[in-house]
């Protein structure tokens, strides 16, 4: 890589072993008991005229006093790295389906989705899953999973949706709980995934498998026929005594030889031997004639039996065998023999109950490579294809699972082709494709992710011209590249995604332009805001690039940011604050490997930690204090990581690290930590908590409320009385419930637990107080939150003087919380409803400033200006939003908007924008009947 025309001084980034031995082994990591180096670690060509060979101990190091050794030691046992330079950094071709106008698809999608026929309902939902996986909301893509696992019909989807659903959950990280267990779900039971047929069901009702099951256990038993045998079948030396009329009506071809004109029909002993059947297996044949049972068997026999039936047309008996071999398929290596048999006998119902244990247990079994044998190879599609289980939605589940476990594997690679292979829609082709593309662009087999683009193009997806013009650029044709971007800048609206890949393609002034007209355009975006740190940088203005830097972090958590604004700090000797991103950067993704694809973010930890002093617990929780107080949640994260390291597996700090994570909006990393805290629960009542929170995140609010209440009835704690109060305050609340709440709340905080939990609570009572009039009471829980540092609790003091009318002293409380709080864009956003309307503008432009990804500062300006009549300002000001956050509200105000103006087309639009989004909003369903009462 790369490195920068900057000072001396800055040199320092660039970093290798500094033992003798590294030197031995060619750059590799020789110290014993080190964590090894990821990656490649072999020197790379340097480029131009750029130096080579820089000094490999940092120039400030060697001038300085032997109390600044340990700074030089930081960097021992690393492989050479460089800082990134401006001309070496790419943002990533998202590798998932992007619509050139994603509220107009989503329009037309939901048109077609009201009227589509019952059987078309599951993959139209696998389709929005795929429109809105790019919105990055991960409850919107549970609830189109869930939708399209409602209204499955075939035995195949509702396997894949099922153990999609799982996948999302990360169940397969809940210690103790088994992959083919029934979750007490109807939705996602594996047993019941195997019944053919589509059942409306509720997400919510409850699956009785296991009582079924012990009553058949209970009540089964064996029926012996008092039929008489008439007829004899000799397999060897072997008779087996048989029912004639039971024998010949297992199938149409036993009928006709015992019954019809053959001679068999006159013999009381037939010779069976040479029809593949041993006697113990025609013994099993006699047997299932008269009694209908197999689970007398052992699997070994029933598989012979399964051969029989298909060999004679015995119908019934072959359904029956493949439905109690698939009953009894558990673990992965029960699938492995019993697959192979399924697909020679074509049992459509076994293979896909061997897919279902495959598919649960993902990603672990993809790492299997028997199963990915089974799954990857084209000739093993063809085989799934002959028995019915070859469907794209299986690939596409595949393959979502292999991107995220590595993007430059072959099996990946392998998947993405089946997947292509077995579309049958456009969509799903231009899918395909351009992950497909977008692949093989990382693995830098250029030429062929530029076809796979070019047929993603072909197919409708526009935006992977943005893969068609960066392969083009690898390939030497930067020019090719430009003038197929600025085309599609000219044929179609402007997006911050078309000006920040033409900025590849520019130079100087115009690639500046370029990248401000992006961040302009789509403010989340995080590659020019990494440009011009690093653009800073080369001017010698190091600080100026982190304040780059903090502008986007301040907003929008990114491990690479985070990553680079590290090596910023590390270049000011700032080791505290590179500490802070990096471990903020592990707590989001633990596993992130650095953007010199060489080093793992966790070794890049311990060498920091040499050049820092190590905080006790009890100092780290005196910091978690000040940082909790300050509304520092980065800081607060970093606090978190560190005590964890010092006390790993402590459920506790696990469940405060998932509070943060979800306020900082990282969802993922947040249900993570919850499971973490959940598999290192040191008691029932602790766990059922943390369980208890992971299902209300996931949607299963009755379930959540039954863990509290079984944890409350172990012990009565501040944690159990807190969920439950929490998950009841989540519904509109009449004034009995709020009593109960309150109640809840009041017993929470007789319970001990520290100031940080306790303030919480503090401010929610404060929050019902309010809700129910009792504002005295709201403003001394408040007041008491405020007391132990609770800095948040100024928000509903605010709030309680407004309520008073007393609006000087509630712009005075958030006035307060803005000086201190470090991240308060909130803050302004709060205080702006407490004053005149132009200080409000003011306000709101500041919190749009700090934090663009915010709505309300955009619906209240156009709100401003549809007062002042102006009408067409007011629909820019959302447009202008909507363009890189399709929010529902904002959708659902937009439609307003337009019905206003008269423009019903457009209001029509943005209605079936927003209820793709949430189809149960009331305000935007009213619009819409509106509409379309007058429409039709």
């Amino acid at each position: 890589m790369r490195g920068l025309k900057i000072t001396e001084r800055f040199k320092s980034i660039q970093v290798h072993a500094l033992s003798s031995t590294s030197s031995e082994t060619n750059g590799g990591n020789s110290n014993k008991g080190s964590e090894p180096i990821c990656g490649n670690s072999s020197k790379t060509k340097p480029h131009n005229n750029f130096n080579r060979n820089r000094s490999i101990i940092p120039s400030w190091s060697k001038t300085k006093s032997s109390t600044n050794n340990n700074s030089a030691l930081l960097f021992a046992n690393l492989v050479p790295l460089h800082l990134p330079s401006t001309d070496t950094i790419e943002p990533s071709i998202e590798p998932h389906f992007k619509p050139i106008n994603l509220v107009e698809t989503l329009s037309e999608f939901y048109q077609r989705m009201e009227f589509c026929p019952q059987s078309t309902k599951a993959v139209m939902c696998v389709e929005q899953c795929s429109l809105l996986r790019g919105h990055g909301d991960q409850k919107i893509l549970r609830r189109c999973l869930r939708t399209a696992c409602q209204n499955a019909e075939d035995v195949l989807s509702k396997v894949v949706l099922s153990a999609w659903l799982r996948f999302e959950r990360r169940d397969d990280e809940l210690v103790g709980l088994c992959s083919m267990d029934c979750g007490g779900y109807v939705l996602e039971c594996p047993k019941k995934n195997l019944e053919s047929g589509f059942r409306p069901c509720s997400v919510n009702d409850h699956c009785q498998c296991q009582q079924e099951l012990n009553q058949e256990t209970c009540t089964e038993s064996v029926c012996e026929s008092d039929e008489e045998s008439d007829v004899l079948f000799c397999v060897g030396s072997e008779e087996i005594s048989c029912v004639r009329c039971r024998i010949a009506a297992l199938s149409d071809p036993f009928n006709a030889m015992l019954y019809g004109g053959f001679a068999e029909s006159k013999m009381s002993k037939i010779d069976f031997s040479g029809n593949g059947i041993c006697p113990k297996g025609m013994r099993a044949v006699e047997f299932y004639s008269r009694i209908k049972r197999l689970d007398l068997f052992c699997p070994m026999t029933v598989l012979e039996l399964l051969s029989f039936a298909n060999r004679f047309c015995c119908e019934e008996m072959s359904a029956a065998c493949e439905a109690h071999l698939a009953s009894i398929v558990v673990n992965v290596e029960d699938a492995l023999v019993l697959i192979e048999y399924g697909l020679e006998e074509r049992a459509t119902l076994l293979v896909v109950a061997c897919l279902q244990v495959f598919l649960r247990e993902l990603p672990n079994s993809l790492y299997n490579p028997k199963v990915a044998k089974i799954l990857c190879s084209s000739e093993a599609q063809e085989r799934l294809a002959n028995v019915g289980c070859a469907s794209f939605l299986l690939y596409y589940f595949l393959s979502q699972v292999a991107m995220e476990e590595s993007m430059v594997s072959k099996t990946t690679v392998m998947l993405l082709e089946r997947m292509g292979e077995c579309a049958t829609e456009r969509w799903q082709t231009a899918l395909a494709f351009h992950q497909l593309g977008c692949v093989l662009l990382e693995r830098k087999e250029y030429k062929e992710a530029q076809h796979c683009f070019e047929v993603a193009v072909q197919e409708g997806h526009v935006y992977s011209l943005a893969g068609v013009a960066r392969t083009k650029y690898k390939q030497g044709q930067p020019y090719s590249a430009y003038k197929l971007i600025s085309s599609l800048i000219f044929e179609y609206k402007p997006a911050g995604w078309m000006y920040q890949e033409r900025a590849l393609y520019n130079m100087g002034k115009e690639k500046s332009f370029d990248l401000d007209v992006a961040t302009e355009l789509d403010p989340s975006l995080s590659f020019p805001y990494k440009y011009r740190a690093l653009a800073k940088v080369e001017e010698k203005q190091i600080k100026e690039g982190i304040t780059e830097l903090d502008k986007f972090i301040g907003f929008k958590l990114s491990p690479d940011c985070l990553e680079l604004r590290a090596w910023l700090n590390v270049a000011l000797e700032d080791y505290g604050s590179a500490m802070r991103d990096i471990r903020a950067m592990l707590t989001i993704e633990p596993n992130y490997i650095t953007s010199h694809g060489k080093i793992k973010g966790e070794y890049l930890l311990q060498l920091l930690n040499r050049g820092v002093q190590q905080k006790s617990q009890a100092d780290c929780w005196m910091q978690l204090y000040q940082q909790w107080s300050c509304v520092d949640d980065i800081g607060s994260l970093a606090i978190i990581h560190q005590m964890l390291e010092n006390e790993p597996g402590k459920s506790l700090l696990e469940f405060r690290q998932s509070l943060l994570l979800l306020r900082l909006n990282c969802q993922k990393a947040a249900m993570c930590s919850l499971r973490m805290a959940r598999n290192h629960s040191s008691s029932m009542q602790e766990r059922l908590i943390y369980e208890g929170w992971i299902l209300y995140d996931t949607g299963y609010r009755e379930e959540a409320l039954a863990r509290a209440d079984r944890s409350i009835a172990i012990q009565r704690s501040f944690e159990a009385f807190f969920l439950k109060a929490y998950v009841l305050a989540d519904a509109t609340l009449d004034p009995e419930s709020s009593s109960y709440v309150i109640q809840l709340l009041k017993e929470a905080l007789k319970c001990p637990s520290d100031g940080l939990r306790k303030g919480q609570a503090l401010n929610n009572l404060g929050s019902i107080y309010v809700d129910c009039g009792k504002l005295e009471l709201a403003k001394e829980c408040y007041k008491s939150a405020l007391a132990i540092r609770h800095t948040r609790a100024h928000q509903g003091l605010a709030r309680v003087y407004h309520q008073k009318n007393q609006r000087k002293a509630a712009y005075d409380e958030m006035t307060r919380l803005i000086e201190k709080a470090e991240s308060n864009a909130s803050a302004y956003e709060k205080r702006s409803e407490y004053c005149d309307r132009e200080m409000a503008k003011i306000d709101l432009d500041v919190a749009t400033q700090l934090d663009p990804l915010r709505t309300y500062p955009y619906r209240y300006r156009a709100a401003v200006m549809m007062d002042e009549q102006k009408e067409t300002e007011a629909v820019e000001e959302l447009s202008k939003a909507i363009k890189f956050k399709p929010d529902m509200q904002m959708l659902h105000l937009r439609a307003a908007f337009y019905e206003s103006m008269g423009d019903l087309s457009s209001a029509l639009q943005d209605c079936q924008a927003a209820l793709c989004l949430d189809p149960n909003h009331a305000g935007t369903l009213d619009i819409y009947r509106r509409i379309r009462k007058l429409n039709f």
